[in-house]
């Protein structure tokens, strides 16, 4: 790729990035450094969830190279190579459309990262100036390297042809930088005056250590839909609770849970057989019952505690959403809207989630 085009791809996240960051700069928020932290958040939700209509609209291969489209910084520039693999191939992975979807995502991805780098360099700055906690720069130097890492996934997304492993692991690291932006924004809620105020009161240890299962388990189901959406096994099963009118259907769990092997095949090339999506989908609606009792439970824990209340409304509202976008998804045979909002309903989730683990800790701490 040209240096022109590298150059012009900087100049398109820089400019992603120069909107939020002109909020933030002229916002009356005394502390911007705060309000970098949950723009940062907010966006990196929209990321996850615009990520994921690039995935349901078959849009990841939308433009076939990395990080440009035909080696080139936009559509616009690439649209007569666009065109010509369209022609070629009408319902193929490249249309005009599906190149716009996918570098508008990659867009997205490189404003925030920028944002990313602003976060750490201001930390630092100002951690050198004021050596006031709330800038301590070690969670946000995590955040650009952590940040470094999911683009090479995204690359490898790619140049891998979605590969159904690279895939899902991008989709967890997009989850991961969301939880650590979230608890960069509990951090700093907490040390300016804006976090929960703390009351002892007794069993908040347990209230931590389900808090923490619970976002293993989380990230688990989470790690499961990602593997149901990225080998496409969504209407494996097209009622509930039963799949194919029974309750235990024929299942290939060997190739389905292989995990390195090319979109839609075996590790040996083959098809993959229809009893291998089978085994995929049936596995992560029987975990969301998993899921669904140990929130449960956290929950009846933590609800003890006057300080975690509000959270954990938050938190059983956006699991009983997601568990009726999962359904909505089986019985309205997949419509894009509801699996888009499934997905957008599992970043919800992991967010609301940190959030407990944050203050459960802080109040575990304030004792």
């Amino acid at each position: 790729m040209q240096t022109a085009t590298l150059v012009q791809l900087a100049v398109t996240g820089l400019l992603v990035a120069s909107l939020p960051l002109s909020m933030v700069w002229l916002s009356n928020d005394a502390n911007k450094y705060r309000k970098l932290v949950w723009v940062a958040v907010f966006l990196t939700f929209d990321l996850i969830v615009f990520g994921g209509f690039t995935r349901l609209t078959d849009s990841g291969l939308g433009c076939p190279d990395w990080p440009g489209c035909y080696g080139l910084a936009n559509p616009f520039l690439a649209h007569e190579q666009i065109v010509a693999a369209e022609t070629l191939m009408p319902t193929g992975p490249v249309t005009v459309v599906k190149a716009w979807i996918e570098m508008i995502h990659r867009y997205l991805a490189m404003g925030i990262g920028v944002l990313i780098m602003a976060l750490m360099g201001n930390a630092w700055l100002q951690s050198k100036r004021t050596g006031r906690a709330e800038y301590a720069p070690g969670l946000p130097t995590a955040l650009f390297l952590f940040v470094c890492l999911q683009g090479a996934f995204g690359a490898w997304t790619v140049t891998l042809k979605l590969q159904p492993v690279i895939v899902t692991l991008h989709l967890l690291l997009g989850m991961g930088l969301l939880a650590m932006l979230t608890w960069l924004g509990g951090r700093q809620n907490q040390l300016t005056g804006r976090g929960i105020v703390a009351t002892v009161t007794p069993g908040v240890g347990a209230v931590r250590l389900w808090a923490f299962i619970t976002a293993i388990v989380l990230g688990v189901q989470i790690a499961l839909g990602g593997w149901v959406s990225t080998n496409y096994a969504t209407l494996a099963c097209t009622e509930y609770p039963m799949c194919g009118g029974v309750w235990v259907p024929p299942m290939d769990f060997e190739h389905g849970f292989t995990l390195w092997r090319e979109l839609g095949k075996t590790a040996a090339g083959h098809y993959l057989p229809f009893s291998a999506l089978t085994a995929i989908h049936w596995v992560h609606r029987n975990f969301a019952l998993v899921l669904v009792l140990v929130t449960a439970w956290t929950s009846l824990l933590a609800w003890r505690h006057a300080a975690l209340r509000a959270t954990v409304r938050w938190l059983l509202g956006a699991l009983a959403l997601q568990a009726l976008t999962g359904l909505a998804t089986i019985y309205l045979s997949f419509p894009l809207l509801i699996a888009v909002l499934h997905n957008a309903g599992a970043a919800l989730l992991v967010l609301l989630v940190t959030m407990l683990n944050y203050r459960a800790k802080y109040l575990s701490a304030s004792r």
